[in-house]
């Protein structure tokens, strides 16, 4: 026979809500009947003289706080397996609403549940009577002639009942519901401030990602294409000394492939440095910025004030930051000179680069500046640009060592 499939759902619905409301009633009745323990104990206190009551009553007291925080995980586990309702996880700190529900609403609940199950039991009870009245056997019957009439009053009102039994279950289950996600549910600002927390925390896991892929790129660049170039150059260079009865036209060939090879490693030397240099790792930023500092096609003043290490991720913010203003500084300042200036105030990296060129830089207008400006946000740092036509210019970046 098959079920219509209004029906299939109505009764799908009714085994989840009867096994919801089941469900409750143990976890509902731990907080009442450990209520009631102490309740005992401190009737044997104020009673006769007895020392049993007071070195017992700790226990269900314990139990009663833990309650309301262990049974919260129950409870979430039910809603959500049961009615698909997903309840944040509370913090210890937020006992308060767990022990309201879990030992004040709960009980209440609890024998709403026992109450709806009850009259459950009842109504099947009382809608299978003629079966009981045919079981009882026939001298039974014989001595109680009456009792089929009863039967048929009860087996119609346990047919009544068992109709309104899914709308009571049902509309308990979505009372639960709705003071379950009022009560249970975290705060407007305790919710944002979590949704914060796991926006800082995953950026953190991106930003460090993102800088184990740099240092990747930069171990394979070094390990693969420069050591090929590298030995290309050295294949060239010994070949334009040994050979020398080639024809001049092939010796200027191998001439501008041996200085093209050269300018090559020269190129892929620098973006290997930019992209992570391995003096940062191994000898900190104040190593990484002198010899960015040396390489400079302008004078560079450096200025450093690094007591201790900040973390990998800020160090190479900072390295970053220099190293980009330094490029920006030759190619679009028409500066003579540039000043770098690194100090740590307590928990914040401060860098800040200047130069005595033209000025105008708009960090605003689409440029690298703010692709470093974002860089340097990622970290929750802060930028500031101070550029006026004529210049002289100043970036100020800050960084929190913490990141």
């Amino acid at each position: 026979m098959t079920i219509p499939p209004r029906l299939r759902r109505a009764l799908v619905r009714l085994r989840r809500d009867l096994l919801f409301l089941a469900a409750g009633v143990p976890l509902h009745a731990v907080p009442l009947l450990l209520s009631f323990w102490v309740l005992l104990q401190l009737q044997d206190i104020l009673g006769p003289a007895s020392d049993f009551g007071t070195l017992v009553l700790p226990v269900p007291v314990t139990l009663l706080i833990l309650a309301a925080y262990g049974l919260t995980e129950a409870q979430r586990w039910r809603f959500r397996a049961l009615c698909g309702v997903d309840l944040p996880r509370l913090r210890f700190r937020e006992s308060k609403r767990q022990w309201a529900y879990n030992c004040l609403i709960g009980p209440l609940f609890g024998l709403l549940e026992l109450l709806v199950l009850g009259v459950l039991a009842a109504a099947l009870t009382a809608a299978t009577s003629l079966l009981w009245v045919e079981l009882l056997g026939w001298e039974w019957r014989v001595d109680h002639r009456g009792v089929w009439t009863w039967a048929g009053y009860a087996t119609a009102v346990g047919l009544l009942v068992l109709a309104a039994v899914p709308a009571l279950a049902g509309g308990l289950v979505r009372l639960e519901n709705l003071v379950g996600r009022a009560v249970l549910h975290v705060s407007r600002s305790e919710e944002l401030k979590r949704r914060v927390e796991d926006l800082t925390t995953s950026r953190a896991g991106a930003v460090d990602a993102a800088d184990a892929e740099r240092r990747r790129i930069e171990r394979d660049l070094h390990d693969g294409a420069q050591q090929r170039l590298v030995a290309l150059a050295l294949n060239l260079g010994l070949a334009k000394a040994t050979l020398k009865d080639l024809p001049p036209e092939v010796r200027q060939v191998i001439d501008e492939a041996h200085r093209e090879a050269k300018e090559a490693i020269e190129e892929l030397n620098s973006l290997v440095r930019g992209l992570h240099p391995a003096v940062l790792d191994e000898l900190g930023l104040d190593a990484a910025l002198s010899g960015l500092a040396a390489r400079a096609p302008l004078p560079v003043r450096l200025w450093t004030d690094l007591p201790e290490r900040a973390a990998p991720a800020v160090e190479a913010v900072a390295y970053f930051v220099v190293s980009e203003a330094l490029n920006n500084v030759a190619k679009h300042a028409d500066a003579t000179r540039a000043e770098v200036t690194v100090t740590r105030l307590g928990e914040i990296l401060r860098v800040v680069v200047a130069d005595d060129g033209v000025g105008g830089a708009d960090p605003s207008g689409g440029s690298g500046l703010k692709g470093l400006a974002q860089r340097v946000r990622s970290v929750d740092g802060a930028f500031r640009m101070s550029s006026p036509v004529g210049g002289p210019t100043t970036m100020t970046v800050e960084l929190p060592c913490t990141t």
